[in-house]
């Protein structure tokens, strides 16, 4: 498993209080700031969250690819913050933003739409045989 860069401009009040994974990222969820929506779940090393903090468009490490990526660049999906907190453990990372255009990779608007496993308290084999 290769680990996310180190070095970082991020401000070491807040490095100071991230928990991150043994690969040095904590997982960042981006919700739509005005409906609540949850859109996706990327990565974030400490590079990536200060990048996010100051300019005001969400980056992320690529896991797969071991390079940053902010969203939108070769989408033009932009992701623009509205606002950055992290969990009472400190090992999430929430990012409310203004979505434009999809945020899942398959063109989705968001990531957890698509394989529904519970919904209103049935679960999908139940809801699938009741239609």
């Amino acid at each position: 498993m290769t680990s996310a860069p180190q070095s970082s401009s991020l401000d070491p009040e807040i490095a100071a209080r991230l928990k991150r994974s043994a690969d040095g990222l904590v997982p960042a969820i981006a919700q739509q700031h005005d409906t609540g929506e949850v859109l996706m779940l990327g990565w974030m090393d400490d590079e990536a969250l200060h990048r996010t903090l100051t300019t005001g468009r969400c980056t992320y490490w690529s896991r797969s690819r071991q390079e940053y990526w902010v969203k939108g660049d070769t989408s033009g999906h932009f992701q623009h913050v509205k606002s950055v907190a992290l969990d009472c453990d400190a090992d999430t990372v929430l990012v409310t933003v203004d979505q434009i255009g999809a945020a899942c990779h398959t063109g989705a608007r968001t990531c957890f739409d698509a394989d529904v496993l519970l919904k209103d308290g049935a679960d999908s084999s139940t809801a699938a045989s009741d239609q």
